[in-house]
């Protein structure tokens, strides 16, 4: 009986016309199939894509990254993929860490696995690093469990997590609500594997707004916090427990 996940990669993108071909090719590279969401590009991006041997979707109009996502899991779901990984298209992850996500994947079925961007942290800018921090504290709290890299969009979702595609939450916001849900609906455990922090050398400016995006977030998660109960002993289990970090591709390759 063949137990190993049907897999894709998920790449959604907006006006990343001078990055997205190679991150694309890149993925192609891996020899699994490859779904692009263009979230209303007004550039050469969508002319790009379509150069590509790729499943490509459109949206007319920007609609966010919550819904990019969401289009991606539907067609994922469509498709009858197991499970997928996914990954911005501004360059700032790399495709050569997605076979260590799959990995892990495989050894903890029932997890989400972050890219969690611990490695030279330096290059990170300052108030994108306290954002992220801040973030990471709450979400963990909503999620019950501890969380490495909350705001990584480098991440392998199995199914469960898909089956969670109508969550009502947009834009940066359902990226967390994914976590939050699988984790107290689903049962999902989360684990991280380290990956470097790339903001040098990228294209053009995050779409996310450390004040913005960070106050939707926390709304969000602390009515999160109040919905499932239990808070104090939700925080309790989210600094209680240590953060699930997977580097057994490093300890392999030192």
């Amino acid at each position: 009986m063949n137990d190993v996940p049907r897999w894709c990669v998920l790449i959604p993108c907006l006006n990343e016309e001078k990055a997205i071909g190679h991150v694309v090719k890149s993925a192609l590279g891996l020899g699994v199939p490859v779904i692009v969401i263009d979230d209303g590009s007004n550039d050469r991006t969508p002319a790009i894509i379509r150069t590509l041997p790729v499943t490509f979707l459109r949206h007319c109009r920007r609609q966010g990254k919550g819904e990019a996502l969401r289009t991606g899991f539907r067609e994922a779901l469509r498709q009858g993929f197991d499970a997928v990984v996914t990954m911005d298209g501004d360059g700032q992850h790399l495709a050569e860490d997605i076979p260590r996500l799959v990995d892990v994947g495989k050894r903890y079925p029932n997890h989400i696995v972050i890219g969690a961007r611990l490695l030279q942290r330096e290059q990170q800018p300052k108030g994108r690093r306290r954002a992220n921090a801040f973030a990471d504290w709450g979400i963990s709290w909503a999620c019950a469990q501890p969380v490495a890299d909350t705001q990584s969009g480098q991440r392998w979702y199995p199914r469960s997590a898909l089956d969670l595609v109508e969550l009502n939450a947009e834009n940066f916001v359902f990226e967390a609500a994914v976590l939050i849900a699988a984790s107290r609906e689903k049962g999902l455990g989360i684990v991280s594997i380290p990956i470097a922090s790339r903001y040098e050398g990228l294209f053009r400016l995050s779409h996310f707004n450390p004040v913005r995006d960070v106050l939707r977030i926390t709304i969000y998660t602390v009515g999160r916090v109040f919905h499932y109960g239990s808070i104090f002993a939700s925080y309790n289990r989210s600094r209680a427990q240590p953060l699930v970090i997977d580097d057994s591709y490093s300890q392999r390759t030192t």
